[in-house]
């Protein structure tokens, strides 16, 4: 027979876990679904451990840049306290236990494995079967996209977890992906002392960025000897035992003692059950609406929605959901101004639109771009002063439709940038505003005065 409760969320990382937390402290009777660690990938294998792993290569590389600035330093790489660091954090500040507890002390249920729909309002949970009145939150998150290359589903390869879980750096490592998640891996193992070869398949590195990203990651890189190949696509892998090997188009093949997939991820929607529901489980991502109701009594939230696979659309969206089940009111999702971080050293931060994307949509276009070693505080900075800030106007209406903040604080000064485009501040009051000086953020006037007339 089955258990009655209001609402089911069945997959408990940062959104669903956001969601459930809401509806419970509303008075909700709420039954949380979870076949692996309650708070999902972003505690555990991504987010968390990625920049702590970051924030140690950053340290070894701002020590190593001192010869540059005030004399002579060397750094050995060790990578054994931020492995020791990352596992032992991970598991004290973000442990699975007190998560649940922390929830079901606030009058939750909490159920471990696998949920999918049986039919509208109806879960089944290995055996156990739940009936919601209100409804169901799909909130099941992503999975890495291994792509169709010959020969890689049968070696040992990488994900971003096992990346992270190492204790010590391999002697090589070859890199299948220039996005975010590559990017970011690549730079922290070269800082510790590890051969990357980094492998993308497009003709530039960050390729979901302005081109301006992909070409001065590619120089940081290389000058941290990355051996960095674009437009290099791969059409072969095998494991030799001692190494990994990538048969490239071009007829090279390049080797390495470890082989980490970063090519993106895909929304986890197999095995939900979504056909009960008159919903297509062979979709890409699950589609929902501006208050994410996939269908009467469904609603979906984070990565499977195909959104934007960022922690903070996540918990944006499951806002939304909580408030719409609650009956609140608040506006619908609004992704005009979805921002980006890639925590490089230079950090990217994008929001919006790129400028090509802007040009897609038919708009009227003016850009302008900033250098930022070329600003006061570049200058001062020296080295490690590597950036930019790029601008992207809708003309025809004045205001900012897209920008990015890359440098050594980019994601912190994409701040002010987010709030003008999506509050749609009038670019010529951004171009009379005072901006503090001597502050990386000034660039953003340089940017603006970089911009066409007309």
């Amino acid at each position: 027979m089955a258990q009655d409760t209001d609402v089911v969320v069945i997959g408990m990382g940062v959104g669903g876990e956001h969601v459930a937390g809401r509806l419970t402290d509303a008075g909700l009777d709420v039954v949380a679904v979870e076949a692996e660690l309650l708070g999902g990938e972003c505690p555990y294998w991504a987010c968390i451990p990625s920049k702590m792993m970051i924030r140690g290569g950053n340290l070894l590389a701002e020590t190593r840049r001192v010869p540059g600035m005030a004399g002579q330093a060397t750094v050995a790489p060790d990578f054994g306290p931020v492995a020791a660091r990352i596992r032992d954090e991970a598991t004290t500040d973000w442990d699975d236990q007190i998560a649940v507890d922390r929830f079901t002390d606030k009058g939750g249920t909490f159920v471990r494995g696998h949920g999918r729909l049986t039919g509208p309002g109806r879960v089944e949970v290995d055996g156990q079967e739940f009936a919601a009145r209100r409804g169901v939150v799909l909130a099941t998150g992503s999975a890495p996209q291994v792509p169709p290359v010959p020969g890689l589903a049968d070696v040992p390869f990488w994900t971003n977890r096992d990346a992270v879980s190492v204790k010590e750096p391999p002697a090589s490592l070859l890199v299948l992906g220039g996005g975010a998640v590559g990017l970011e891996l690549a730079q922290v193992f070269a800082r510790f002392g590890t051969r990357v070869t980094l492998v993308e398949a497009v003709q530039r590195l960050a390729p979901a960025e302005e081109p301006e990203v992909g070409d001065l990651l590619a120089d940081v890189l290389r000058a941290e000897g990355v051996t960095v190949r674009t437009g290099a696509t791969a059409t072969g892998a095998r494991h030799s035992g001692a190494a990994f090997h990538l048969s490239l188009e071009d007829g090279e093949e390049v080797s390495g003692q470890r082989l980490l997939v970063a090519t993106g991820r895909r929304p986890r929607l197999k095995g939900l059950g979504l056909e009960t529901v008159g919903l297509d489980p062979d979709a890409r991502a699950l589609d929902v609406d501006g208050r994410q109701r996939a269908a009467p009594g469904v609603w979906g939230v984070g990565d499977l929605t195909g959104r934007g696979l960022f922690t903070h659309v996540a918990m944006y969206q499951g806002e939304i959901a909580a408030r719409d089940i609650l009956g609140e009111g608040g506006p619908d999702a609004d992704y005009r101004a979805l921002p980006r971080a890639t925590f490089t050293d230079p950090e990217v931060g994008s929001v919006g639109l790129t400028e090509h994307q802007a040009r897609e949509q038919g708009l009227r276009v003016r850009a302008g771009v900033a250098q930022l070693l070329s600003s006061t505080r570049g200058w001062i900075h020296k080295a490690g002063n590597q950036g930019l800030i790029k601008l992207v106007e809708d003309a025809d209406r004045g205001v900012l439709v897209g920008a990015t903040s890359v440098g050594p604080a980019g994601g912190e000064v994409l701040y002010g940038l987010a709030v003008a485009v999506q509050a749609e501040v009038p670019v010529d009051g951004l171009r009379h505003m005072m901006y503090a000086y001597p502050t990386f953020h000034r660039a953003v006037e340089d940017a603006l005065n970089a911009m066409p007339n007309g």
